[in-house]
């Protein structure tokens, strides 16, 4: 009995401990603090400000001592740019935006979402600056000097609230001004400098923000690390909205409609180009496309299309060509940061050019021809009379009898004829000139 209540205790205590253990467990990870890591490379626009707000949500639910959002952009929209800029300054929690990795830029949109954090931050051989608007419309000159001043007083009030070099941010506006990371430091743009994420975690650890009128005091000198990537369909949405990307699937639309207009029924190529066509629509729509250049490229795709019903001897197909470059050429002008790389506007310009001439070529030469099966195929083949055809016998053409009908005399057996007509299942010929 003593010994089972020996073991009665002994288990209770191991109970005990673990309960323990677990609790201080618990105890410790609740006690440690958590850093996110939000990642955006590449074009702003709506999928980015939406994932940037669910980040920062989920850092804030998670209480984390800081979110940090690593940097590469050429730019962006504006609107977009606006949702991010005020998402960051009413966060509840510190915010780092980090120009990174080397060789990065925060040009245009990049440069307010960073001078927007709290601690801003460059690696090595990065460049923040040329914030620059672009109008988009037919704008008078008036009308973009004051979009132009817009920009630059918003520029002003990011960098005023967060005790940055108003005058040089100003100028990243007003003058399209470019930053090293050197520059930025000592132009007070940015306030560190750090070679990778481990060194920016640690330099920040002990720094003291203003949040929501508090000061809070950054704690990452034990911390884990929680990284928030963006997911499938934000994933999607944001390389689909890429200008090369929304460049190549809006000419893949077009190749799969004039294949699918050539040759009606074989059905992939139309599927394809639709599908194509849709996702193209959105990315031109979400990154501003001018209307101009579409209506350019639509046109060049309606010249390449004529072409198969109207000869014009390669007239039609010229001008497609060059409605698409110039289409593709200004199909973004009034986005910043926004562009199609020339070399893949040059590619695809060939490309669809020559396959529109390979295509053409090829149904003119089938139109030329002569067709080598049914009742057209036979005239003018050579047969042979098996029976006198005076006017009307039998005839053997390629291992088959026929009834045929001598125009201009008669015809005696294995004399050679020629087939100038097919009348249903009985043929006209004539004797065949020596």
């Amino acid at each position: 009995m003593l010994r089972l209540a020996f073991r009665l205790f002994f288990l209770a205590l191991m109970a005990i401990s673990a309960v323990g253990g677990l609790a201080g467990g618990v105890i410790a990870a609740t006690n440690q603090s958590t850093v996110h890591i939000l990642t955006v490379d590449g074009i702003i626009v709506p999928v980015v400000a939406d994932y940037i707000d669910r980040g920062i949500t989920h850092a804030e639910e998670r209480g984390a001592a800081v979110c940090i959002i690593e940097l590469n952009t050429p730019g962006g929209l504006l609107d977009s740019t606006a949702d991010i800029v005020e998402r960051i300054m009413n966060a509840d929690i510190p915010i780092v935006v980090y120009v990174s990795p080397r060789g990065a830029w925060a040009a245009s949109a990049g440069t307010f979402i960073t001078l927007s954090a709290h601690i801003a931050a460059m690696t090595p051989g990065t460049t923040i600056g040329a914030a620059h608007p672009v109008a988009g419309g037919e704008l008078s000159e008036e009308e973009k000097q004051k979009i132009v001043e817009f920009t630059a007083k918003w520029m002003e009030t990011i960098a005023e609230e967060r005790g940055r070099n108003m005058e040089q941010a100003r100028l990243a506006v007003t003058q399209s001004k470019s930053f090293s990371v050197t520059e930025a430091l000592e132009n007070n743009l940015i306030d560190l400098r750090a070679s990778n994420l481990e060194d920016l975690i640690a330099q920040i650890d002990g720094m003291t923000v203003v949040v929501d009128d508090k000061e809070v005091t950054i704690d990452t000198s034990d911390y884990l690390s929680v990284t928030d990537e963006m997911n499938a369909v934000e994933s999607l949405l944001h390389t689909i909205s890429d200008p090369n990307i929304a460049y190549i699937l809006f000419t893949l639309a077009t190749v799969g409609l004039i294949v699918e207009i050539s040759n009606p029924g074989l059905v992939f190529p139309g599927v394809a180009g639709g599908i194509s066509l849709l996702l193209a629509f959105y990315s031109l729509g979400v990154l501003g496309a001018y209307w101009g250049g579409i209506a350019l490229i639509l046109l060049a795709v309606g010249l390449f299309v004529a072409e198969y019903v109207t000869e014009s001897f390669g007239l039609l197909t010229t001008g497609g060509a060059i409605a698409l470059v110039m289409g593709s050429l200004i199909l973004f002008s009034h986005s910043p940061g926004i562009e199609v790389h020339r070399g893949l506007i040059v590619g695809v310009t060939a490309g669809i050019t020559a396959f529109a001439v390979f295509v053409i070529g090829a149904i003119v030469r089938g139109q030329r021809r002569r067709k080598a099966t049914g009742a057209e195929g036979m005239i003018g083949r050579t047969a042979l009379a098996k029976t006198p055809l005076d006017p009307t016998g039998t005839v053997l053409v390629q291992g088959e009898l026929w009834t045929a009908a001598a125009e201009g005399g008669t015809v005696s057996p294995g004399e050679e004829v020629v087939i100038t007509k097919v009348d249903e299942l009985k043929l006209r010929v004539k004797k065949k000139s020596p």
